[in-house]
């Protein structure tokens, strides 16, 4: 038995505030990684994955430039720089992850000759390819890569999309020309799956969406590469129109076949926020169906099963992720700091068979780290699961990579 299914109130109390963390990046520039559900580390465990900046807090433009580099956690956390780019966001950065399966490559989004592309490198040969569009999500078995346009996200959620390149659909609410592409990762083939027209042919509660403004957002591969979740998205009129009414967006959760074809709305209540696959059926999202509480709930894909999940531990919504190699049994996840009156984020493990939730730290954000610029922890595993990577300003004011060995409670 491991020791995760023996914790005891006492071995929670003694270590709660006990556990030691590595910084990995120093200043004085600014280091971080972005989203919480992709491989920041490399299959040894040994390099993870980072991007360097120097430019204030300001929404980035086209010509703000990141360095992206790798911390060698066996040579006193060296950063190496292997690349850069010029289509990021602070919240995703530019979707930097090593192409799962692989021990030398990996991918990042740039910007080259007026289009939003991606450069795949090789870090051992220094070889470096580019394909013809930028990645959204991957595949688990390396081969392909599902994707959307991220100037449209940026015309209808800036921070989320890439400034640059303008959205040629700016003035059509739901283009038939535009939607979710799928790209082959080796020849850089890609191909329209899935219209934003098709999405908005689907009505919202029996009501029709046609007179909304739709795009996509957040797409993520099953484990076993047979389906896709993404976010469909509407607003009432693009952000930087004139007119004022109701600038809020709505979002419901499809599944759907890597080749585009039957989506299933499996979360239709209009407030899907962040999402993980548990396993190639089920999906572990925060959310708050029709007549029940905001929380998190495991859905079973292409089914109306859910149930809540951690309804007295995980009360707050973060970024969830399963740990690798546990069986599923314990979720990484994160607070925002708006809910706790010392602006502290909240790093934590929940063990699902035992109901219990092992605080790893707490993090304190300053004020002026806020809305598109925000650092949220994001927290990532290593691929062993021994290990967790996160972004914080907690120390000196600045955003820098941090480290928290959780290999003895996960024994």
């Amino acid at each position: 038995m491991g020791l995760g299914l023996s914790l005891t109130p006492h071995f929670l109390k003694s270590r709660m505030q006990e556990f030691p963390v590595r910084q990995l990046t120093q200043g004085p520039k600014s280091h971080w990684f972005g989203y919480y559900d992709k491989w920041q580390v490399d299959p040894s465990g040994r390099h993870v994955l980072g991007m360097e900046v120097d430019i204030p807090m300001r929404s980035p433009t086209e010509k703000d430039i990141i360095k992206i580099g790798m911390v060698d956690l066996q040579d006193n956390d060296r950063w190496t720089e292997i690349g850069e780019s010029n289509a990021w966001g602070w919240q995703q950065g530019c979707m930097l992850q090593w192409i799962p399966g692989s021990q030398e490559e990996v991918i990042w989004n740039d910007q080259e000759d007026g289009q939003f592309v991606s450069r795949v490198l090789n870090v051992k040969t220094g070889k470096q390819r580019t394909l013809s569009k930028a990645i959204y999500a991957l595949s688990q078995d390396g081969r392909y890569a599902v994707g959307t346009e991220f100037n449209r996200i940026q015309n209808m959620r800036p921070g989320y999309g890439y400034p640059g390149i303008p959205d040629p659909y700016a003035d059509q609410r739901a283009p038939q020309d535009i939607g979710i592409y799928r790209m082959n990762l080796q020849t850089g083939e890609s191909e329209l799956i899935f219209s934003l027209a098709q999405a908005a042919d689907i009505p919202y509660q029996g009501k029709s969406l046609k007179d909304k403004w739709h795009y996509f957002n957040h797409l993520l591969v099953s484990p076993d590469n047979k389906r896709f979740i993404f976010l469909h998205r509407w607003r009432e009129a693009p952000v930087n129109s004139p007119d004022t009414v109701n600038r809020g967006f709505t979002t419901r959760m499809f599944t759907i076949n890597m080749d585009g074809s039957d989506p299933y709305m499996l979360d239709p209540s209009g407030n899907t926020s962040h999402f993980i696959w548990r396993d190639p059926e089920h999906i572990c999202a925060w959310t708050q169906p029709e007549g029940k509480l905001a929380a998190f709930y495991l859905f079973k894909d292409q089914t109306d099963e859910i149930q809540i999940v951690g309804p007295d531990k995980m009360v707050e919504n973060g970024h969830n992720t399963y740990v690798p190699n546990t069986n599923n049994e314990w979720i990484l996840n994160d607070t925002y700091p708006h809910r706790d009156p010392g602006r502290r984020q909240t790093l934590y493990l929940y063990h699902v068979p035992t109901d219990r939730k092992v605080v790893l730290g707490k993090f304190f954000e300053p004020q002026h780290f806020n809305g598109e610029w925000r650092c949220d922890l994001h927290p990532r595993s290593n691929q062993q699961g021994t290990q967790v990577i996160f972004d914080s300003t907690h120390q000196n004011n600045q955003r820098q990579m941090y480290m928290v060995d959780i290999g003895e409670i996960i024994a």
